[in-house]
C-alpha cells in the first residue's frame, strides 16, 4: 500500500510503526456552527482510509478531536449571550448527528480540547524549561528559530517566510522575539473562558491542542497525521514543531492531506451565496449521495461541488443500489441447487473486480477508481446473474457488492419504503409536538423520516413531503 506523503511530496511504501496497527489522528472541526461541505470531505475521505486500513486488518487507533474553545466560539456565544460550552457542546452533537448521517464512523476517541488543558500546560512548561518557547507578560511563544526543521512540511523556508509573501505569517505583536513565532498560550480577555497556569489565567493557542491531543491518545510518534491542505501551514507545520521539540522523537511518519472543495468552480463562501452546509444538502438528497459524490474524485484533487454533478452522483448511487436490490430479488427465489462449473468460472472472473478495487486503494486511496470497479462488478452482476442462477452464485455476487462499498462506506441495503399514510401519520405527529414546543421530539421525526428517504418542507402552505 503507498500513500502520498505531504512531508517527502512522494509516495511511499506503507509501514506502520507497529506491525498489524495504525495510529491515525485526523484534525476536526472548530464547534461554533453547522458543519459545512467542506468540513465534510476529510470526514469521508479519512473515515474510508480508515476502513480500509481495517479491511486489511489493520488494528486502527483513529483520532478526531473537536475544537470547543476558540475566538469563534467565544464570539458565537458573546452574540446569543450564553457560556462558550453551551455552544460547543450544541454543535458537537450536531455535528456528530451529520457524521452519522453521512455515515462517518465514530473515532476511537473524539477528545475535546477544554479537557485537556493540563496536559497542554504540561507541555509548554517542556518546551519553556527546553528553551523552545518563552514567556511575556503571560503569553508564551514558541521560538521558530531554535526549531531547525521548521518548514519541513510545508516546504518553506523562514527567511523567505519573513521576506516573502507576508499573507503567510503569524500574526505578529512587538513583543515577539520573531514576527514567525506564535502563540503556545495567551492571557484572557473580559468574559472569555480561561484557565489557571503559572504564566497567567488564560487559554492555549489552537495548535498546542492537537499536540497534546495525539500524544494523549496515540503516543509519540504516530503512523497518520491528516487533514484539509489548508492546515498544512501553519497548523500542522507548528504541530510538527511543538511535538518534536518537546518529545525529541519524530511526530508524524505520514501525512495525509485532502485537496479542496468548490462550489460551481468558485471558492466557497458566504459571501458569494455559494455555502451550504451539510443540513442544506440534507434536505435535497440523501447524504450517502453526498458520500459517494466525494468519493468520485481522487482525495488530493480539487473536487467542484454543483446541482449537476450531485444528480449525476445521485444516479451513480442508483444503479449499484438497483443491482443489489436485484440481486436480492433473485436470492428470494433462487432454487437451493449446487453452483454449476459455469458459475464457478464466473465467480472466479469477478475476483478481478475485488482485486482491480484493491489495487485502486492500495495506490494512495484513489477511490474514484475503486468506484469504477465497483460499477464494472455490478454490470458484471447484472450481466450474468438471472432467474436460473444458484442461490450461491447470486449470494456470492451480491456480497461481494455488499463489502466493497461497505469499505467506501455506502449502505447499499435500501429500507423497506414507507407508504404514504405512514408518512402522513408521522408528519401529523410532527407537528402535535411542535404545538406542545417538543421540539426535540419533532427532530427526531423528522430525521426518522430523512432516514426513509423522505424529504420534508415547512411551508407557509403547511408541511410537504417528497421522496429523496
Amino acid at each position: 500500500m503507498k500513500l502520498y506523503n505531504t512531508l517527502s511530496k512522494q509516495k511511499e511504501e506503507f509501514v506502520p510503526l507497529e506491525p498489524g496497527k495504525v495510529s491515525m489522528y485526523v484534525c476536526g472541526p472548530t464547534v461554533y456552527n453547522l458543519i459545512h461541505i467542506g468540513n465534510a470531505r476529510p470526514m469521508i475521505v479519512f473515515d474510508t482510509v480508515r476502513r480500509y486500513m481495517e479491511y486489511k486488518g489493520y488494528e486502527v487507533n483513529y483520532v478526531s478531536n473537536f475544537t470547543d474553545v476558540d475566538d469563534k466560539i467565544i464570539a458565537k456565544a458573546i452574540e446569543e449571550g450564553v457560556d462558550a460550552s453551551v455552544i460547543s457542546e450544541r454543535y458537537i452533537a450536531e455535528c456528530k448527528k451529520d457524521m452519522a448521517d453521512m455515515n462517518v464512523k465514530p473515532a476511537t476517541t473524539h477528545p475535546l480540547a477544554t479537557q485537556e488543558i493540563d496536559g497542554m500546560i504540561h507541555m509548554i512548561h517542556t518546551l519553556i524549561d527546553k528553551g523552545f518557547a518563552y514567556d511575556v507578560n503571560g503569553t508564551v511563544y514558541f521560538r521558530t528559530r531554535k526549531f531547525d526543521e521548521y518548514g519541513k512540511l510545508s516546504h518553506k523556508n523562514l527567511d523567505d517566510l519573513r521576506s516573502g509573501n507576508r499573507s503567510l505569517k503569524v500574526t505578529g505583536e512587538a513583543q515577539k522575539e520573531d514576527p514567525l513565532d506564535f502563540v503556545l498560550w495567551k492571557p484572557k480577555k473580559e468574559g472569555e473562558p480561561s484557565w489557571p497556569s503559572p504564566w497567567c489565567d488564560g487559554r492555549p493557542g489552537w495548535h498546542i491542542e492537537c499536540s497534546v491531543m495525539s500524544k494523549k491518545y496515540l503516543g509519540e510518534e504516530i503512523d497518520i497525521h491528516a487533514g484539509g491542505e489548508d492546515l498544512v501551514f501553519p497548523h500542522h507545520e507548528n504541530e510538527i514543531a511543538q511535538s518534536e521539540c518537546c518529545n525529541g522523537k519524530q511526530f508524524a511518519k505520514y501525512w495525509l492531506h485532502n485537496a479542496f472543495l468548490n462550489i460551481d468552480n468558485r471558492k466557497m463562501s458566504k459571501s458569494l451565496g455559494n455555502f451550504f452546509t451539510v443540513r442544506d444538502i440534507a434536505a435535497k438528497y440523501d447524504l450517502q449521495v453526498l458520500r459517494f459524490f466525494m468519493l468520485s474524485a481522487h482525495y488530493r484533487s480539487p473536487l467542484n461541488f454543483s446541482a449537476e454533478l450531485m444528480e449525476a452522483s445521485k444516479s451513480g448511487l442508483d444503479r449499484i443500489l438497483t443491482a443489489v436490490e436485484n440481486l436480492k430479488s433473485l436470492m428470494g427465489n433462487a432454487a437451493e441447487t449446487a453452483v454449476t462449473d459455469a458459475e464457478q468460472s464466473l465467480l472466479s472472473q469477478a475476483v478481478a473486480y475485488t482485486e482491480k478495487f484493491e489495487a485502486a486503494m492500495d495506490d494512495d486511496f484513489n477511490t474514484a477508481d475503486a468506484v469504477s470497479a465497483v460499477f464494472e462488478l455490478v454490470k458484471f452482476a447484472n450481466t450474468n446473474a438471472g432467474a436460473e442462477s444458484s442461490r450461491t452464485f447470486v449470494n456470492q455476487l451480491l456480497e461481494q457488492i455488499r463489502t466493497l462499498c461497505d469499505i467506501l462506506g455506502l449502505i447499499v441495503d435500501r429500507e423497506e419504503e414507507i407508504l404514504d399514510q405512514d408518512i402522513e401519520d408521522l408528519i401529523a405527529q410532527r407537528q402535535a409536538a411542535r404545538k406542545e414546543r417538543n421540539f426535540a421530539r419533532a427532530d427526531e421525526i423528522r430525521d426518522e423520516l430523512l432516514a426513509k428517504g423522505i424529504v420534508l418542507e415547512d411551508t407557509r402552505e403547511g408541511v410537504k413531503w417528497k421522496r429523496a
